[in-house]
C-alpha cells in the first residue's frame, strides 16, 4: 500500500516529498526499489607480453643469481659482471622483478655478519685490591682545543684512588706504565686482581692486555656505550668536576697536577663516603674501618646514656662497614627467589 502510494506522489511531488508524506525513510525506498547489479563479466586473461622473457629464461636468470659466486651480490652487480663477461641475460630491473615475485627475495641478499651480544660484567669484591676500576677524563687547558688527561684507578671496595697521573695526552705507553708501577707499589699477588675498564684505545690497547696478562691480572671491560658498566669511576669523576673549588679552565698543567693531589688527598683521607659507612677510603683500604666503627659506637653509646628520651626508636648505631662491591650485580632467579 505504501508503496503504491509513493508511486502515485513522485510524479507530482517528487520522491523526497512522497517519502516524507508516508514516512518512509528514502534510503530505504531506494534500497527496496533499487535495480539488481548487472551481472559480472567474466575477467579475461590478460594478454601476453611479447617481450617478457619465457619461463626457461626466467628460470635461467634466477638460477644465475642464485649461483654461490653471485648470492651476495646486487643485482646491479650481477649484471655488470655478466656484461664483462660477455652475456646479457635481463635488464636489471627484471632480475629485481624476477627476485621480487620468488618469495621477496629483493631483500637484503648478502650474508651480515651477526656479533655476538656483549657478555655483561658481574664483579664483586668483598675485600681490598680485589677490584679495580680505571678511566681517563679530560681537563680543560688554558687555550681552546687544549686538554689534560686524568689517569685514575679507585679500588671498588674500599673507594681509595691506589694510582692517578696526569698527561697531556692520552696513550696506552702511559696506562701501561701508570697500572704497572701502581700494582707494584700496592703488592698484588698473581690470580688476585681484576681491573675494570671501558673499551677506550687505551683500555683496550695490546701493550696493557699483555702487561695484565704477565702480571696475572684479570682484565674486564664495560659493554659499548653502557657507562653504567663502569659507575665506580664515572661516580668519583664527577666528584671531582663537582668540587666547589673545581675551575672552569686550568692555566697550566701544573696547576692541574696540583689541583688534582689537592683532591686525591682530601677524597682518600678525609672524604666520608657514603658507600663505605661514611668512613674514608683510606681507613677501609688499610683495615682500620673496625677500630672507627667502634669508636663511633663509643660516642653514641655515651650520647644515648645520657639523653635516651632523644632516641625514640632504637639505640643509635654508627653505619655498617661494607660488606660486598658490585659492578653489575646479578639480578636473583625468580625461580629460586624465597617466598614469604
Amino acid at each position: 500500500m505504501i508503496d503504491e502510494t509513493i508511486a502515485e506522489l513522485t510524479p507530482v511531488v517528487g520522491v523526497k516529498a512522497a517519502c516524507a508524506a508516508v514516512g518512509r525513510p528514502r534510503a530505504s525506498h531506494y534500497r527496496r526499489h533499487r535495480k539488481s547489479p548487472a551481472p559480472a563479466r567474466p575477467a579475461r586473461a590478460p594478454k601476453p607480453q611479447p617481450r617478457a622473457l619465457s619461463g626457461p629464461e626466467r628460470a635461467q636468470v634466477l638460477a644465475v643469481l642464485h649461483e654461490e659466486r653471485f648470492v651476495d651480490l646486487a643485482p646491479a652487480e650481477v649484471h655488470a659482471i655478466l656484461l664483462d663477461e660477455g652475456r646479457y641475460l635481463c635488464s636489471e630491473s627484471t632480475m629485481y622483478r624476477l627476485l621480487r615475485a620468488a618469495h621477496g627475495q629483493v631483500r637484503e641478499r648478502r650474508r651480515q655478519a651477526v656479533h655476538p651480544p656483549r657478555v655483561k660484567p658481574e664483579l664483586v669484591a668483598q675485600a681490598p685490591n680485589q677490584v679495580w676500576s680505571w678511566d681517563i677524563t679530560k681537563l680543560t687547558g688554558p687555550a681552546k682545543w687544549t686538554y689534560y688527561y686524568l689517569y685514575s684507578v679507585i679500588d671498588i671496595y674500599s673507594r681509595y684512588t691506589v694510582g692517578w697521573m696526569l698527561a697531556t695526552r692520552e696513550s696506552k705507553e702511559l696506562a701501561e706504565r701508570l697500572l704497572a708501577e701502581t700494582i707494584a707499589k700496592q703488592d698484588i699477588d698473581r690470580d688476585q686482581l681484576t681491573i675494570h675498564a671501558d673499551r677506550g684505545s687505551s683500555m683496550a690497547s695490546k701493550p696493557v692486555a699483555f702487561l695484565l696478562a704477565d702480571l696475572g691480572v684479570t682484565k674486564s671491560h664495560s659493554r659499548p656505550h653502557c657507562s653504567n658498566d663502569n659507575p665506580f669511576s664515572e661516580a668519583q669523576f664527577k666528584t671531582l668536576k663537582y668540587r666547589p673549588d673545581f675551575p672552569e679552565k686550568f692555566g697550566s698543567i701544573e696547576d692541574a697536577r696540583a689541583f688534582c693531589a689537592g683532591f686525591y688527598r682530601w677524597y682518600n683521607h678525609d672524604h666520608r663516603h657514603c658507600g663505605i659507612g661514611m668512613h674514608t677510603p683510606f681507613d677501609v683500604h688499610h683495615g682500620h674501618a673496625d677500630t672507627v666503627r667502634a669508636a663511633r659506637a663509643a660516642t653514641l653509646a655515651t650520647a644515648y646514656a645520657a639523653t635516651p628520651e632523644r632516641f625514640v626508636r632504637k639505640r643509635p648505631e654508627p653505619p655498617n662497614l661494607p660488606g660486598t662491591a658490585w659492578i653489575n650485580r646479578p639480578e636473583p632467579d625468580p625461580l629460586t627467589r624465597p617466598t614469604t
